[in-house]
């Protein structure tokens, strides 16, 4: 029930696709394709040029940071990149799409909200936790308060960022391409702090181009096919 109430919060807040929205199928299966290729694809290097165990733990943690990263990422590269593409867009587009801009605005400030409420009961709860004087009513109301943020807050908060960074902030509200491009742009940032972060991967050169390069590439190939079939088959444009 209490995960139940937080998907659905979630899902209402940052999950919003807008009436523009496309629904093909045949997109996301090619997605869900592509993702389970790719792990298995990095399960097969590690395995085949006995990677470090200690790669498994690193690359879950890597995963779990890049999905509560990405939020943050997008914050930073979405603005420049909805300012292009709305500058792109032609003059008399250009103010309907920025009156559009108010739902990603709308969960960017909500997940702000999410992180402030976060970090205003934690921290005070944390700094209170060890004190050895008794406990005056407030002290009470902010570990229920806490209580709550553990229970209802964290799943809470790991599904708005897994929903932010699928939907990019609810920007398929601006303009259904919008999206896929910020996926690109996404996927390059990621690949670039992988490879300063963490370096090349094990095994032949060639190994270490696809288990760096394949990621990034096959995200891109899928978001570009994407854009293709919704001008071709639903008559979406960047400039319509």
């Amino acid at each position: 029930m209490i995960l139940r109430s937080a998907h659905r919060a979630a899902t209402r807040l940052f999950a919003q696709e807008g009436e523009g929205r496309i629904e093909d199928r045949t997109v996301d299966r090619v997605q869900v394709a592509r993702t389970v290729l790719g792990a298995f694809a990095t399960i097969a290097l590690v395995l085949a040029y006995n990677v470090d165990p200690n790669r498994w733990e690193d690359a879950a943690w890597s995963g779990a940071a890049q999905l509560i990263v990405a939020p943050f990422v997008l914050m930073i590269a979405a603005p420049l990149v909805i300012i292009g593409f709305i500058y792109y867009a032609p003059p008399h587009l250009r103010p309907h799409l920025r009156s559009r801009l108010r739902a990603p605005l709308k969960a960017v400030g909500w997940y702000v909200l999410t992180l402030v409420v976060i970090g205003g009961v934690l921290v005070p709860t944390a700094l209170t936790v060890d004190a050895n004087d008794g406990k005056d009513w407030w002290e009470y109301a902010l570990a229920v308060a806490s209580l709550i943020v553990i229970v209802w807050g964290f799943p809470f908060f790991f599904m708005a960022s897994l929903y932010s960074a699928r939907s990019a902030f609810n920007s398929a509200q601006v303009h259904p391409m919008l999206p896929p491009i910020l996926t690109v742009a996404l996927v390059w940032v990621f690949a670039a702090f992988n490879a300063i972060g963490d370096g090349m991967p094990s095994g032949p050169p060639i190994v270490q181009l696809c288990s760096t390069l394949g990621g990034p590439l096959t995200v891109t190939a899928v978001s570009l096919w994407e854009l293709r079939r919704m001008r071709t088959r639903f008559g979406v444009t960047l400039r319509a």
